[in-house]
C-alpha cells in the first residue's frame, strides 16, 4: 500500500517564487545531510541565501559531502542543538535573515523561541502552520491547514488560522480560494462539537465579507469530490471542489497530510505562517524535495 512514487516539486510554487529571490535564511541546526541537500538545491534555485547555524565541523562536512563549496556563507558555530534557535530568531528580530529553516531540532524547541516576546516576531495573526500538497509537477494543490501547530484551536484560533490561509491562497494564485470546514459529518449535530464550530466559522466569514468562499461542516469526502457531493444533495460554493480543508485538529490535519505522503507520494510542502517571518518546519524524516518545496513555500509567503 505504500507509494513508491518520486516525490516531485510543484512547479506553482516555484513560479510563484520569482518576486522573491535569494532571501537571507536562517537555517537552524544545518549540518545533517537532509538538510543541507535541500539547501542546496534551494540555493541552486536562486530561493535563498543562507546562513548556516549549528556545528561548524558537522555542517563543513555535509557540504564536503555533497561537493558544495559554502566557502561564501556565514556559518555560525554553535555546536548545542537547542541553542541554535535562539540564535535564528535573534537574527530574524534584527533583520538579517527573513525566512528561518528548521534542520536537525525538534519542532517544539524552535517555535517556542519564535513565540519570545523578546524578539518580535509575532503579527497581527497567530501562527498557525499550511500544509501545500501536490502530487504531480503540474498539480492542482490541496491544502491542509492546521496539522502541525495549533493542536486544539477554537473558534477565535480558526479564524485566525482562516485568514492566513486566505492570505497565503491569493499569493499562490487562488483568486478566491474555496475552502472546507471539516467535520466528520455534513450534518450540524450537538453531538459533534466540530460540525458546530464549523457552522459558526462559516457565519463569521460571511460576516466579516472575507475573499473566500467558506463553508461547512463538511466531510472530507464531499469536500474534495463532487460525485460524492451531488450523491449525497450538497449544493453549496465549495462541496466537492475545496482548495483548502481547515482541520478541526492538528491530529485530523497530521493524519491527512502523512495519508497523501505515504500513501500517495505526495510532496508536502508546510510554512508556518501569520508572523513577521516564516518558518519552514518539516519532518525531520522529510525527503529533499519536500524540503525544498517547503523552503520556496516560505519565500511564497513573504510580505
Amino acid at each position: 500500500m505504500l507509494s513508491n512514487k518520486e516525490i516531485i516539486v510543484p512547479n506553482n510554487l516555484l513560479n510563484a517564487t520569482l518576486k522573491n529571490k535569494g532571501v537571507k535564511a536562517g537555517i537552524v541546526n544545518a549540518g545533517k545531510p537532509l538538510p543541507m541537500l535541500s539547501v542546496r538545491d534551494a540555493v541552486k534555485e536562486n530561493l535563498i541565501d543562507p546562513i548556516f547555524i549549528g556545528d561548524e565541523k558537522e555542517i563543513l562536512k555535509c557540504a564536503k559531502d555533497l561537493k558544495w563549496d559554502i566557502s561564501k556563507y556565514k556559518i555560525i558555530n554553535e555546536p548545542v542543538e537547542n541553542n541554535t534557535a535562539g540564535i535564528a530568531a535573534k537574527l530574524a528580530s534584527e533583520g538579517k535573515i527573513r525566512i528561518i529553516v528548521k534542520g536537525h531540532i525538534h519542532t517544539d524547541i524552535l517555535m517556542k523561541e519564535v513565540l519570545k516576546r523578546e524578539y518580535n516576531l509575532l503579527g497581527k495573526t497567530r501562527l498557525s502552520h499550511i500544509w501545500h500538497m501536490t502530487l504531480g509537477k503540474d498539480d492542482k494543490p490541496l491544502i491542509i491547514t492546521d496539522g502541525a501547530l495549533n493542536v486544539l484551536p477554537n473558534v477565535k484560533t480558526k479564524m485566525h488560522i482562516l485568514k492566513n490561509v486566505i492570505n497565503f491562497s491569493h499569493r499562490i494564485g487562488i483568486e478566491r480560494p474555496k475552502i472546507a470546514v471539516l467535520s466528520a459529518t455534513e450534518e450540524i449535530l450537538d453531538s459533534v462539537p466540530s460540525s458546530k464550530e464549523a457552522e459558526e466559522i462559516t457565519n463569521l466569514a460571511k460576516k466579516e465579507n472575507l475573499n473566500a468562499d467558506v463553508f461547512g461542516p463538511l466531510a472530507f469526502d464531499n469536500s474534495i469530490s463532487k460525485k460524492s457531493a451531488t450523491i449525497k444533495g450538497i449544493k453549496n460554493d465549495v462541496a466537492g471542489i475545496a482548495d483548502v480543508l481547515l482541520v478541526p485538529s492538528v491530529e485530523t490535519g497530521n493524519a491527512l497530510v502523512k495519508m497523501l505522503i505515504y500513501f500517495s507520494g505526495a510532496c508536502a510542502a508546510g510554512v508556518v505562517v501569520g508572523g513577521k517571518v516564516p518558518v519552514v518546519i518539516t519532518s525531520r524524516s522529510d525527503e529533499a524535495p519536500a524540503r525544498l518545496a517547503s523552503i520556496a513555500a516560505a519565500v511564497v509567503a513573504l510580505d
